[in-house]
């Protein structure tokens, strides 16, 4: 089974406003592939620099989603099950970005790695922060490519512990 970690980090409140992604594919108990990317938004007002530190400057010469596309199709195309640490977010983000663009997404199911840390932890709060720093997984907050590694170690602790994943896949 091979499961794709995903996050997003935005310029704005609108969903179809990625600036970035990170992409990191569990196979056969590690991650075999990671990849970031860059994307110009569909604004140059960058609302949240302060969060993930991109500006307008890092981003209006990159490629929209639709131009990265190409890059991570295979990728995602490959992967049995999505996963995401608040799936709500990431989901929505894929989705709107997909729409904005004319891009057809392979329909697969989620595994939510917030769920999965509520069920299994000992924790008071399941930000991702406070769930890496539990599981001692470094984590540069808010930069994609890291929220994704994390969110696929994440899983990994549940499988190295024995920890059924399947309550926690979902169709959306």
């Amino acid at each position: 089974m091979k499961i794709l970690a995903i996050d997003f980090e935005t310029a704005g409140y609108a969903r179809n406003t990625a600036c970035s992604i990170g992409l990191a594919m569990i196979e056969d108990g590690q991650i075999t592939t990671e990849t970031y990317e860059l994307i110009c938004p569909p604004t140059s007002d960058i609302m949240f620099t302060d969060i993930h530190g991109l500006t307008w400057a890092d981003l209006a010469d990159k490629p929209s989603f639709g131009g990265i596309w190409p890059r991570i199709e295979r990728l995602m195309a490959g992967a049995d099950i999505w996963a995401a640490h608040n799936v709500i977010f990431d989901r929505h983000v894929l989705g709107a970005c997909a729409q904005s663009h004319g891009v057809n997404l392979p329909v697969r199911p989620w595994l939510c790695t917030l769920e999965l840390s509520r069920s299994i932890l000992p924790l008071a709060s399941f930000k991702l922060s406070d769930v890496c720093s539990y599981l001692r997984i470094d984590l540069d907050h808010h930069h994609a490519l890291s929220d994704a590694r994390a969110c696929a170690s994440i899983i990994l602790h549940a499988q190295a512990a024995s920890h059924d994943l399947a309550p926690f896949i979902r169709q959306h």
